[in-house]
């Protein structure tokens, strides 16, 4: 029977320049192995493959010099240590995430909880062409969530407590968008230049602000042979649900409005960006 190279490279199998081997990705998801996965992945590269790994750009593990013969063998063995193989092609590919508030001072939301979150709603659905989420904690932006497809960046809204402010002027030395002033012993925040940081809050020593956790959602970013940064729709979202809802959204857009091997930006570009943010803006409003 002549080998289904498609379904190969579907289940993560994908083909190099040398005959009848594989390099096969790994299902990651928020770039966290456990010790266990680490030890399975080491042995079946000395066993299967070359004796060395791959770290990929989006956090994943590839074991190259996989032969066509061992294929089977190779998944089989990979699941007694409890690792999965990801997936290539027209997809949802596996989510990306930086480390997040479980260990980031400067983390704003739970990202590894969410990544998992989105792997199990979302994994290998099948799509027009490669769907990409990427999920960061905070501003400093290390997962660089506007690349993705859908990138999804934690922030905190503040509310100042003036009944628990000591006049300090921390917050206003941490704000570096110039969004804080102190005047006549009263905070002032500008809106229109806050960026959900939250260094005010957690520079605060006497926690004068009430704090929101949220998601900062941008769509149709892209790296590679195109370069271009998401925009953002709704600047702050407060609530799971909505999150989720809005995530909903823009994979159901893509799903029905894009031409094979198109990118999300280009079909968004092509049937419309007023459309599109009406799509996101009601699933917004509705969820």
């Amino acid at each position: 029977m002549a080998t289904d190279y498609a379904v190969l490279k579907k289940g993560g199998f994908m083909r190099q320049k040398q005959k009848n081997n594989f390099s096969l990705r790994l299902r990651v998801v928020g770039g966290n192995l456990t010790a266990k996965q680490l030890a399975k992945i080491a042995e079946v590269s000395d066993k299967f493959g070359d004796g060395y790994v791959h770290l990929t750009s989006r956090q994943s593990v590839e074991i190259p010099f996989i032969k066509l013969d061992d294929i089977d063998e190779v998944k089989a063995a990979l699941a007694e240590g409890d690792v999965e193989p990801g997936v290539c092609g027209p997809r949802v590919r596996t989510i990306t995430a930086c480390q997040g508030a479980a260990i980031c001072p400067s983390g704003c939301i739970d990202t590894y909880t969410l990544a998992k979150e989105l792997d199990d709603r979302y994994f290998a659905k099948e799509l027009p062409h490669k769907f990409k989420f990427g999920i960061t904690g905070c501003q400093n932006n290390c997962l660089k969530s506007e690349e993705n497809d859908v990138g999804i960046k934690g922030g905190i809204q503040v509310q100042w407590k003036e009944s628990d402010c000591i006049q300090c002027g921390v917050c206003v030395k941490a704000c570096r968008s110039g969004a804080i002033t102190l005047t006549d012993g009263k905070i002032f925040i500008d809106e229109s230049k806050c960026n959900y940081c939250g260094r005010c809050t957690k520079a605060c020593p006497t926690n004068a602000y009430d704090e929101t956790h949220g998601y900062i959602v941008s769509f149709g970013g892209l790296f590679g042979n195109h370069i271009n940064k998401g925009n953002t729709v709704i600047p702050f979202i407060e609530d799971h649900d909505k999150l989720l809802k809005v995530c909903d959204a823009a994979i159901t857009f893509f799903e029905q409005n894009a031409q094979a091997g198109e990118r999300f930006k280009f079909t968004i570009d092509r049937v419309g960006k007023e459309k599109f943010e009406e799509v996101i803006k009601e699933a917004y409003a509705n969820g």
